[in-house]
């Protein structure tokens, strides 16, 4: 498995011969993306799924399948994307060649009670010989079993530190996690952020696989 961090929290994922981008959103660099089997977005906010930038994004990949969460879906007809989205729904594998997709959960984490919470869909990538990689979203409660790595989300309006680190320690991936949803914090905040999540939520081998600005990183 191979995994990019392309900002925040959209990931390039290539694995058994399929090349996944998941949740390209406003604060990620979406450029010069060719060749994707699919584009699987968790959740319809802006910095998860850009309405702006799908159209350049599904014109330059017009093979890729577009796997969205219902609500999402919605958002993507309303502008002019009914043709190519296929809705998940949470517990039904999406099969990519040998590459299982599964959607899982529900709901969006709770921001406050002047934003309305809208569905959330994490989801698990699993194939024979490979890493298994769960990808929450913006929801902490899912339950993907076992895996290997977890993208975890280090910061945001809806979340703090104590709940990621239990989000961690009660998935337990065995190779460790990925950060992921890190726009919002300058270099000493996302420092702090990763020393608290990895020095109490890691157990055993498990470790910290940081891939901003890595590039293409092969786990």
């Amino acid at each position: 498995m191979q995994i990019t961090h392309l900002g925040h929290a959209c990931l390039l994922v290539e694995v058994a011969d399929q090349r996944i981008l998941i949740d390209p959103g406003n604060f990620s660099d979406l450029e010069e993306l060719h060749d994707l089997t699919a584009v699987v977005v968790t959740h319809q906010h802006q910095d998860h799924c850009d309405p702006a930038r799908v159209p350049d994004l599904l014109r330059d990949n017009p093979q890729a399948r577009v796997l969205v969460e219902s609500q999402t879906a919605e958002v993507l007809t309303a502008a002019g994307h009914a043709g190519r989205t296929e809705r998940m729904e949470s517990g039904t594998a999406v099969a990519l060649g040998v590459l299982e997709v599964l959607p899982l959960g529900e709901l969006h984490a709770d921001n406050h009670p002047f934003v309305p919470r809208v569905g959330n869909l994490g989801v698990r990538l699993r194939a024979a010989d490979q890493p298994t990689l769960f990808h929450p979203g913006d929801a902490l409660d899912a339950e993907p079993g076992e895996i290997d790595l977890l993208a975890v989300p280090v910061n945001a309006p809806w979340g703090k530190v104590a709940e990621a680190i239990a989000f961690v320690s009660r998935l337990a991936p065995r190779r460790g996690i990925v950060p992921i949803h890190d726009g919002l914090l300058n270099d000493a905040g996302r420092a702090l952020y990763l020393n608290h999540i990895t020095r109490y939520g890691l157990v055993g081998d498990a470790r910290l696989h940081d891939l901003r600005d890595a590039g293409a990183v092969q786990l």
